[in-house]
């Protein structure tokens, strides 16, 4: 099932957003420990900050994307394989964000880190996975009512 435009296009901008505040967190976080560079310290907590009200928002579409586009998908027997994985990484991201924040233990904090990061840079990927999938499969599903209409159209005994 196809996304009205402009809620697609919101989707998409905010998938981008989540990806570069992590990914750029990411580089961040990695070029202070590695170098000592102490400048990138406001910067990583501002980028942070940018990628928690993406994902705010991120939970906000999710939550209007569960009662429509899932669970009509869902029904009509459309793209289950990857409408499934795509639930099940954003499950990841939710529960492993939730770890970040209030996870107490160093191990299960590092853990938890390590399976958001993966996680996380696989979506760009996953998604659009999931839409060339699906649309793919509503191309396979026109063509095959367009051949039964003709079919049809030839045994009419008028």
């Amino acid at each position: 099932m196809r996304l009205e435009p402009r809620f697609r296009r919101l989707l998409y901008v905010t998938v981008a957003a989540l990806f570069v505040t992590g990914a750029g967190w990411l580089v961040m976080n990695w070029l202070q420990q590695d170098g000592g560079m102490e400048a990138w310290g406001k910067g990583t907590s501002y980028v942070l900050m940018l990628h928690g009200a993406a994902a705010m928002l991120m939970l906000v579409l999710l939550g209007t994307l569960l009662p429509f586009h899932t669970v009509i998908s869902w029904r009509r027997r459309e793209n289950r394989g990857m409408g499934t994985v795509m639930l099940a990484v954003n499950a990841i991201l939710v529960v492993t964000a939730f770890g970040l924040y209030y996870a107490g233990s160093d191990t299960l904090r590092r853990w938890t880190s390590d399976v958001h990061i993966v996680v996380g840079l696989s979506v760009p990927l996953l998604l659009a996975a999931h839409v060339l999938t699906g649309r793919a499969a509503a191309r396979a599903s026109r063509r095959s009512r367009t051949a039964r209409h003709h079919r049809a159209l030839k045994h009419d005994p008028r």
